[in-house]
């Protein structure tokens, strides 16, 4: 990543992904998005790493597309292949991510906290809806995103008026997971990622997988889509280490085998 705006920096089992264009409130040019689809290959493929925050340097977490840049067309060619391979490797990820947001999410930007697996936020953010303002529609899977959390008419609604969604309405639509000041944010986010960290990686793998996949499926469907998981989990080294502190009461040591 040398010489591309973004910082890949490892402490233990949880990696921190930081956004590094702060003098552009860490919108997406060409070279932050290249920075961006290369830090999540390599977070991916390291085999110690099992929890990713995704972060902005400076005052926000990111203002979305850089448009000072021109929209070249085919404008949904450019999304393929310039923003899908961050958001679809993102979700595909074995790995936990979290998008920890302070100052503002907006537009594309916004899309990419909300496509993370969690969400913290600093109580004065927000996630703004910013392409009514511009003549546009939301990107990213932000219409997924948003009708997921929201409801078909709130999320509508949302992107209707370009809202500005403050953090304590975001929290209580269930688009973040928890709400802390800003100056805290980041140990708490910290906080949080080492806690998941202690898990067993298969099972996090495993229970992304199903939260992802569950939004179309029925419950019978659901129902065996969790018995396949569990079948294969139940044959890992990492289940037997779990029964196995379990009965001697003491803390489990998982290897994500």
């Amino acid at each position: 990543m040398t010489d591309l705006p973004v910082t890949l920096t490892r402490d233990g089992t949880v990696a921190t992904l930081t956004l590094s264009r702060p003098e552009a409130r860490n919108a997406l040019n060409d070279a932050l998005r290249a920075g961006l689809r290369q830090a999540v290959d390599e977070a991916e493929n390291d085999p110690e790493l099992r929890v990713i925050i995704l972060r902005g340097a400076g005052r926000g977490f990111c203002a979305g597309a850089d448009l000072t840049e021109p929209m070249r067309p085919p404008v949904h060619q450019r999304l393929e292949s310039d923003y899908r391979p961050i958001y679809s490797g993102i979700a595909a990820s074995s790995k936990i991510w979290i998008a920890e947001v302070h100052g503002v999410a907006a537009g594309i930007g916004a899309a990419l906290a909300m496509n993370c697996d969690l969400v913290t936020m600093a109580e004065d953010a927000t996630l703004y809806m910013a392409f009514a303002a511009i003549g546009l529609i939301p990107d990213g899977g932000c219409f997924w995103l948003l009708e997921r959390a929201m409801g078909p008419r709130r999320a509508l609604q949302a992107i209707l008026e370009g809202r500005h969604i403050p953090a304590a309405e975001a929290l209580e639509l269930g688009l973040v997971n928890s709400l802390h000041p800003a100056n805290s944010l980041p140990q708490e986010t910290r906080a949080l990622a080492g806690r998941i960290a202690t898990g067993a990686p298969l099972a996090m793998a495993a229970a992304k997988r199903l939260i992802r996949r569950t939004d179309g499926l029925s419950y019978g469907e659901t129902f065996s889509a969790e018995a396949a998981e569990q079948s294969l989990l139940a044959q890992s080294a990492d289940a037997a280490e779990g029964v196995a502190a379990f009965l001697q009461k003491r803390k489990p040591a998982f290897k994500g085998r």
